[in-house]
Protein backbone atom coordinates (compact mmCIF):
# COMPACT_ATOMS: atom_id res chain seq x y z
CA UNK A 1 0.00 0.00 0.00
CA UNK A 2 1.43 3.48 -1.31
CA UNK A 3 2.32 5.45 1.79
CA UNK A 4 0.56 8.56 1.44
CA UNK A 5 -3.05 6.13 0.91
CA UNK A 6 -2.70 4.51 4.83
CA UNK A 7 -5.18 4.58 5.97
CA UNK A 8 -6.36 5.50 9.41
CA UNK A 9 -9.57 4.09 10.91
CA UNK A 10 -11.26 6.13 12.96
CA UNK A 11 -14.23 4.42 15.94
CA UNK A 12 -16.65 7.00 17.21
CA UNK A 13 -19.70 6.79 19.05
CA UNK A 14 -23.09 8.52 17.84
CA UNK A 15 -26.17 8.18 19.94
CA UNK A 16 -25.53 4.14 20.55
CA UNK A 17 -24.57 3.25 17.00
CA UNK A 18 -21.01 2.85 16.64
CA UNK A 19 -19.35 3.94 12.90
CA UNK A 20 -16.23 2.91 11.86
CA UNK A 21 -14.65 5.79 9.43
CA UNK A 22 -11.60 5.79 7.09
CA UNK A 23 -9.47 7.97 5.38
CA UNK A 24 -6.25 9.54 4.01
CA UNK A 25 -4.04 11.77 6.27
CA UNK A 26 -6.09 15.00 6.65
CA UNK A 27 -9.11 16.31 8.26
CA UNK A 28 -10.45 13.88 10.74
CA UNK A 29 -14.29 13.31 10.08
CA UNK A 30 -16.00 16.85 10.22
CA UNK A 31 -12.61 18.33 11.62
CA UNK A 32 -13.36 21.60 10.05
CA UNK A 33 -16.79 21.70 11.96
CA UNK A 34 -18.85 22.68 9.22
CA UNK A 35 -21.32 20.13 10.42
CA UNK A 36 -23.19 21.60 13.44
CA UNK A 37 -25.17 21.43 16.03
CA UNK A 38 -29.37 21.41 15.50
CA UNK A 39 -31.17 24.41 16.00
CA UNK A 40 -31.99 22.96 19.11
CA UNK A 41 -28.99 22.19 20.85
CA UNK A 42 -27.68 26.53 20.78
CA UNK A 43 -28.67 28.64 22.93
CA UNK A 44 -27.35 32.04 20.76
CA UNK A 45 -24.14 30.80 20.17
CA UNK A 46 -23.38 28.68 23.09
CA UNK A 47 -23.44 24.73 22.42
CA UNK A 48 -26.39 23.03 24.60
CA UNK A 49 -25.61 19.10 24.02
CA UNK A 50 -22.17 17.57 24.61
CA UNK A 51 -22.57 15.28 21.62
CA UNK A 52 -24.10 18.28 19.29
CA UNK A 53 -21.74 18.65 17.16
CA UNK A 54 -21.26 15.66 14.93
CA UNK A 55 -18.74 13.71 15.60
CA UNK A 56 -17.47 15.15 18.68
CA UNK A 57 -17.69 15.39 21.98
CA UNK A 58 -17.46 18.51 24.04
CA UNK A 59 -17.45 19.98 27.33
CA UNK A 60 -18.28 23.49 29.48
CA UNK A 61 -18.83 26.39 27.97
CA UNK A 62 -18.28 25.95 23.91
CA UNK A 63 -19.55 28.31 21.15
CA UNK A 64 -20.31 27.42 17.68
CA UNK A 65 -18.98 30.28 15.84
CA UNK A 66 -20.18 31.78 11.97
CA UNK A 67 -17.73 33.60 10.18
CA UNK A 68 -18.43 37.15 10.20
CA UNK A 69 -20.17 36.63 13.66
CA UNK A 70 -19.03 39.79 15.44
CA UNK A 71 -18.02 39.73 19.22
CA UNK A 72 -18.52 43.77 20.36
CA UNK A 73 -16.48 45.34 17.73
CA UNK A 74 -14.62 42.57 16.80
CA UNK A 75 -15.07 40.69 13.68
CA UNK A 76 -14.46 36.81 14.55
CA UNK A 77 -12.55 35.62 11.34
CA UNK A 78 -12.91 31.60 10.57
CA UNK A 79 -9.92 30.64 8.80
CA UNK A 80 -11.75 27.85 6.56
CA UNK A 81 -15.12 27.44 5.32
CA UNK A 82 -18.33 28.88 7.27
CA UNK A 83 -17.90 27.69 10.86
CA UNK A 84 -15.36 27.29 13.83
CA UNK A 85 -15.88 26.67 17.65
CA UNK A 86 -14.89 28.28 20.47
CA UNK A 87 -13.63 27.07 23.77
CA UNK A 88 -14.79 28.64 27.13
CA UNK A 89 -13.18 28.78 30.47
CA UNK A 90 -11.89 25.23 30.75
CA UNK A 91 -13.77 24.22 27.91
CA UNK A 92 -12.85 20.85 25.65
CA UNK A 93 -13.55 19.21 22.71
CA UNK A 94 -12.61 15.32 22.03
CA UNK A 95 -12.61 12.65 19.55
CA UNK A 96 -12.09 8.98 19.14
CA UNK A 97 -9.62 7.08 17.13
CA UNK A 98 -8.66 3.81 16.57
CA UNK A 99 -4.75 3.63 15.86
CA UNK A 100 -2.13 1.51 15.17
CA UNK A 101 -0.33 0.61 18.49
CA UNK A 102 3.50 1.86 18.31
CA UNK A 103 2.96 4.13 15.41
CA UNK A 104 3.81 7.97 15.57
CA UNK A 105 1.35 10.30 14.21
CA UNK A 106 1.17 14.54 14.31
CA UNK A 107 -1.93 16.48 14.79
CA UNK A 108 -2.60 19.84 13.22
CA UNK A 109 -4.83 22.18 14.36
CA UNK A 110 -6.03 26.16 13.03
CA UNK A 111 -6.48 28.46 16.24
CA UNK A 112 -6.78 32.06 17.15
CA UNK A 113 -6.87 34.18 20.37
CA UNK A 114 -10.17 36.29 20.91
CA UNK A 115 -9.89 38.08 24.28
CA UNK A 116 -6.71 37.54 26.10
CA UNK A 117 -3.65 38.16 25.24
CA UNK A 118 -1.72 35.05 26.72
CA UNK A 119 -4.32 32.48 25.98
CA UNK A 120 -3.07 28.67 25.76
CA UNK A 121 -4.20 25.31 24.37
CA UNK A 122 -3.90 21.96 26.29
CA UNK A 123 -3.49 19.48 23.59
CA UNK A 124 -3.95 15.34 24.73
CA UNK A 125 -3.98 11.90 23.56
CA UNK A 126 -5.63 9.69 26.27
CA UNK A 127 -4.76 7.17 27.45
CA UNK A 128 -0.97 6.68 27.22
CA UNK A 129 1.93 5.29 29.01
CA UNK A 130 3.72 8.65 28.92
CA UNK A 131 4.09 10.34 32.26
CA UNK A 132 3.21 13.89 30.93
CA UNK A 133 0.52 12.97 28.09
CA UNK A 134 -0.33 16.86 27.10
CA UNK A 135 1.44 19.70 26.24
CA UNK A 136 0.50 23.44 26.49
CA UNK A 137 0.76 25.57 23.67
CA UNK A 138 0.84 29.16 24.11
CA UNK A 139 -1.22 31.24 20.87
CA UNK A 140 -0.63 34.86 22.39
CA UNK A 141 2.48 35.51 19.94
CA UNK A 142 1.16 35.24 16.32
CA UNK A 143 3.40 34.86 13.51
CA UNK A 144 1.23 35.84 10.54
CA UNK A 145 -1.01 38.59 9.29
CA UNK A 146 -4.34 37.39 9.41
CA UNK A 147 -4.77 36.44 12.87
CA UNK A 148 -4.91 32.52 12.86
CA UNK A 149 -2.16 29.74 13.20
CA UNK A 150 -2.22 26.67 12.20
CA UNK A 151 -0.33 24.52 15.36
CA UNK A 152 1.22 21.18 15.39
CA UNK A 153 2.31 18.33 18.03
CA UNK A 154 3.22 14.96 17.52
CA UNK A 155 2.85 11.57 19.50
CA UNK A 156 2.91 8.00 19.72
CA UNK A 157 0.52 5.48 19.90
CA UNK A 158 0.74 4.03 22.90
CA UNK A 159 -2.55 2.20 22.54
CA UNK A 160 -5.26 1.05 19.79
CA UNK A 161 -7.92 3.30 20.96
CA UNK A 162 -7.45 6.98 22.38
CA UNK A 163 -8.84 10.26 22.25
CA UNK A 164 -7.55 14.00 20.76
CA UNK A 165 -8.44 16.17 23.54
CA UNK A 166 -8.00 19.84 23.01
CA UNK A 167 -8.91 22.17 25.95
CA UNK A 168 -8.46 25.41 27.00
CA UNK A 169 -7.12 25.96 30.40
CA UNK A 170 -7.68 29.78 30.84
CA UNK A 171 -9.48 31.49 33.80
CA UNK A 172 -10.87 34.40 32.22
CA UNK A 173 -12.65 37.10 33.77
CA UNK A 174 -15.47 36.60 31.10
CA UNK A 175 -15.92 32.81 31.07
CA UNK A 176 -16.84 32.75 27.79
CA UNK A 177 -13.42 34.15 26.34
CA UNK A 178 -11.53 31.60 24.58
CA UNK A 179 -9.43 30.96 21.43
CA UNK A 180 -11.15 29.47 18.40
CA UNK A 181 -9.96 26.18 17.00
CA UNK A 182 -11.15 24.95 13.23
CA UNK A 183 -9.43 22.29 10.80
CA UNK A 184 -8.31 19.52 12.92
CA UNK A 185 -6.05 16.99 11.21
CA UNK A 186 -3.83 14.27 11.71
CA UNK A 187 -1.26 12.43 9.71
CA UNK A 188 1.05 9.42 10.48
CA UNK A 189 4.31 10.06 10.81
CA UNK A 190 7.46 7.58 9.30
CA UNK A 191 10.53 7.96 11.06
CA UNK A 192 13.61 7.91 8.97
CA UNK A 193 16.64 6.55 8.52
CA UNK A 194 20.44 7.88 8.19
CA UNK A 195 21.35 6.54 4.62
CA UNK A 196 25.42 6.60 3.05
CA UNK A 197 24.21 9.52 1.36
CA UNK A 198 22.76 12.03 4.49
CA UNK A 199 24.20 10.81 8.18
CA UNK A 200 21.00 12.75 9.51
CA UNK A 201 17.57 11.75 9.94
CA UNK A 202 15.43 13.37 7.64
CA UNK A 203 17.64 16.40 6.76
CA UNK A 204 15.71 17.55 4.03
CA UNK A 205 12.48 18.34 5.82
CA UNK A 206 10.17 16.11 3.31
CA UNK A 207 8.83 13.99 6.94
CA UNK A 208 6.56 16.71 8.88
CA UNK A 209 3.37 17.75 10.27
CA UNK A 210 0.19 17.64 7.59
CA UNK A 211 -0.09 21.26 6.58
CA UNK A 212 -3.15 22.00 5.11
CA UNK A 213 -4.11 22.47 1.48
CA UNK A 214 -5.94 25.69 1.55
CA UNK A 215 -4.02 27.58 4.15
CA UNK A 216 -1.08 30.37 3.07
CA UNK A 217 0.77 30.33 6.85
CA UNK A 218 2.34 26.93 7.13
CA UNK A 219 2.12 25.32 10.33
CA UNK A 220 3.86 25.97 13.69
CA UNK A 221 6.24 23.54 15.71
CA UNK A 222 6.35 23.92 19.17
CA UNK A 223 9.35 23.71 21.33
CA UNK A 224 10.53 20.26 22.47
CA UNK A 225 9.65 21.04 25.88
CA UNK A 226 6.27 21.29 24.87
CA UNK A 227 6.31 17.67 23.24
CA UNK A 228 7.48 14.51 23.91
CA UNK A 229 7.36 13.03 20.28
CA UNK A 230 8.27 15.84 17.84
CA UNK A 231 6.10 16.23 14.46
CA UNK A 232 9.55 16.63 13.14
CA UNK A 233 10.82 13.49 13.00
CA UNK A 234 14.37 13.62 13.29
CA UNK A 235 14.48 17.00 14.92
CA UNK A 236 14.10 18.52 18.16
CA UNK A 237 13.06 22.22 18.66
CA UNK A 238 15.99 23.16 20.98
CA UNK A 239 14.59 26.84 22.13
CA UNK A 240 11.76 28.86 23.75
CA UNK A 241 9.45 30.03 20.78
CA UNK A 242 8.05 27.74 17.53
CA UNK A 243 9.64 27.27 14.28
CA UNK A 244 7.09 27.38 11.17
CA UNK A 245 7.04 24.34 8.53
CA UNK A 246 6.15 26.01 4.99
CA UNK A 247 5.57 23.95 1.83
CA UNK A 248 6.29 24.74 -1.82
CA UNK A 249 2.80 25.19 -2.72
CA UNK A 250 2.54 28.54 -0.70
CA UNK A 251 6.21 29.55 0.34
CA UNK A 252 9.66 29.54 -1.60
CA UNK A 253 11.25 26.76 -0.79
CA UNK A 254 15.01 25.71 -1.83
CA UNK A 255 14.47 21.99 -2.50
CA UNK A 256 11.90 19.83 -2.61
CA UNK A 257 8.35 20.24 -0.93
CA UNK A 258 9.11 21.26 2.75
CA UNK A 259 11.12 23.50 4.93
CA UNK A 260 11.41 25.06 8.29
CA UNK A 261 11.19 29.01 8.85
CA UNK A 262 13.12 30.40 11.87
CA UNK A 263 10.53 33.23 12.78
CA UNK A 264 11.99 33.65 15.73
CA UNK A 265 15.46 35.04 16.02
CA UNK A 266 17.52 32.99 18.35
CA UNK A 267 14.60 32.10 20.49
CA UNK A 268 13.81 29.21 17.70
CA UNK A 269 16.40 27.09 17.02
CA UNK A 270 16.43 23.47 15.14
CA UNK A 271 18.71 20.82 16.00
CA UNK A 272 19.82 17.17 15.87
CA UNK A 273 21.75 14.68 17.26
CA UNK A 274 23.96 12.75 15.36
CA UNK A 275 26.33 9.40 15.19
CA UNK A 276 30.25 10.84 14.75
CA UNK A 277 33.50 8.85 14.99
CA UNK A 278 35.98 10.25 16.96
CA UNK A 279 38.60 12.17 15.03
CA UNK A 280 36.76 11.81 11.98
CA UNK A 281 36.18 14.99 9.63
CA UNK A 282 32.61 16.00 8.42
CA UNK A 283 31.13 18.30 6.06
CA UNK A 284 27.82 19.89 7.41
CA UNK A 285 26.11 21.71 4.29
CA UNK A 286 22.97 23.13 4.26
CA UNK A 287 20.36 25.93 2.29
CA UNK A 288 19.37 29.64 3.75
CA UNK A 289 17.04 31.18 1.61
CA UNK A 290 13.71 33.08 2.49
CA UNK A 291 10.21 32.24 1.89
CA UNK A 292 8.81 34.37 -0.60
CA UNK A 293 6.45 36.12 1.65
CA UNK A 294 7.84 39.70 2.05
CA UNK A 295 10.51 39.15 4.35
CA UNK A 296 13.01 41.76 3.36
CA UNK A 297 15.71 42.19 5.58
CA UNK A 298 19.88 41.11 6.23
CA UNK A 299 19.86 37.73 7.50
CA UNK A 300 22.07 35.63 9.08
CA UNK A 301 21.96 31.82 10.12
CA UNK A 302 24.49 30.08 13.00
CA UNK A 303 25.34 26.30 12.06
CA UNK A 304 26.80 24.71 15.19
CA UNK A 305 28.65 21.30 15.28
CA UNK A 306 29.35 20.57 18.77
CA UNK A 307 31.70 23.79 19.72
CA UNK A 308 32.39 24.58 15.77
CA UNK A 309 30.68 26.71 14.04
CA UNK A 310 30.01 29.48 10.84
CA UNK A 311 27.80 32.19 10.53
CA UNK A 312 25.95 32.49 6.89
CA UNK A 313 25.04 36.08 5.75
CA UNK A 314 21.68 36.01 3.13
CA UNK A 315 20.45 39.49 1.56
CA UNK A 316 16.82 38.90 1.50
CA UNK A 317 14.75 40.73 -0.71
CA UNK A 318 10.94 38.81 -0.04
CA UNK A 319 10.91 36.80 -3.41
CA UNK A 320 12.39 34.08 -2.54
CA UNK A 321 16.22 32.62 -3.24
CA UNK A 322 18.96 30.96 -1.17
CA UNK A 323 22.24 30.45 -0.50
CA UNK A 324 24.68 27.32 0.46
CA UNK A 325 26.29 26.78 3.71
CA UNK A 326 29.41 24.60 5.08
CA UNK A 327 30.91 23.68 8.36
CA UNK A 328 33.46 21.17 8.51
CA UNK A 329 34.50 19.88 11.45
CA UNK A 330 36.21 17.05 13.24
CA UNK A 331 34.66 15.19 15.77
CA UNK A 332 35.85 14.93 19.59
CA UNK A 333 32.68 12.91 20.51
CA UNK A 334 30.61 9.66 19.41
CA UNK A 335 27.79 12.27 19.79
CA UNK A 336 27.70 15.30 18.25
CA UNK A 337 24.94 18.23 18.56
CA UNK A 338 24.06 20.03 15.33
CA UNK A 339 22.10 23.04 15.84
CA UNK A 340 20.80 25.70 13.54
CA UNK A 341 19.18 29.51 14.74
CA UNK A 342 18.90 32.89 13.30
CA UNK A 343 20.79 36.06 14.30
CA UNK A 344 18.72 38.26 14.01
CA UNK A 345 14.30 38.50 14.73
CA UNK A 346 12.99 39.85 11.51
CA UNK A 347 9.91 41.79 10.51
CA UNK A 348 7.57 41.40 7.65
CA UNK A 349 7.47 44.31 5.00
CA UNK A 350 4.02 44.61 4.56
CA UNK A 351 3.63 46.61 8.19
CA UNK A 352 1.84 43.97 9.67
CA UNK A 353 4.27 43.51 13.02
CA UNK A 354 4.37 39.49 11.84
CA UNK A 355 7.54 37.86 12.83
CA UNK A 356 9.65 36.41 9.76
CA UNK A 357 12.95 34.59 9.53
CA UNK A 358 15.61 32.87 6.93
CA UNK A 359 14.36 29.09 5.51
CA UNK A 360 16.55 26.06 6.50
CA UNK A 361 16.43 23.17 3.90
CA UNK A 362 18.76 20.42 2.02
CA UNK A 363 20.74 19.72 5.01
CA UNK A 364 23.36 16.99 4.75
CA UNK A 365 26.13 15.47 6.71
CA UNK A 366 28.90 13.10 4.91
CA UNK A 367 32.55 11.90 6.25
CA UNK A 368 34.98 13.37 4.24
CA UNK A 369 37.45 10.68 2.94
CA UNK A 370 40.58 12.73 2.51
CA UNK A 371 40.13 16.45 4.61
CA UNK A 372 44.12 17.51 3.86
CA UNK A 373 42.88 17.07 -0.12
CA UNK A 374 39.37 18.87 -0.14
Amino acid sequence: MQRLKLQLVLFLSISTCHTVFSFTDGLLPNGNFEQGPKPSQLKGSVVTGHDAIPNWTISGFVEYIKSGQKQGDMLLVVPEGDYAVRLGNEASIKQKLKLIKGSFYSITFSAARTCAQEEKLNVSVVPTTEKRDWGIIPIQTMYGSNGWESFTCGFRADFPEAEIVIHNPGKEEDPACGPLIDSVALKVLYPPKRTRANLLKNGNLEEGPYIFPNSSWGALIPPHIEDSHGPLPGWIVESLKAVKYIDSDHFAVPEGKRAIELVAGKESALAQVVITTIGKTYDLTFAVGDANNECEASMMVEAFAGANTVQVPYQSKGKGGFVRGKLRFKAVSTRTRLRFLSTFYTMKSDNSGSLCGPVIDDVKLLGVRYPTHA
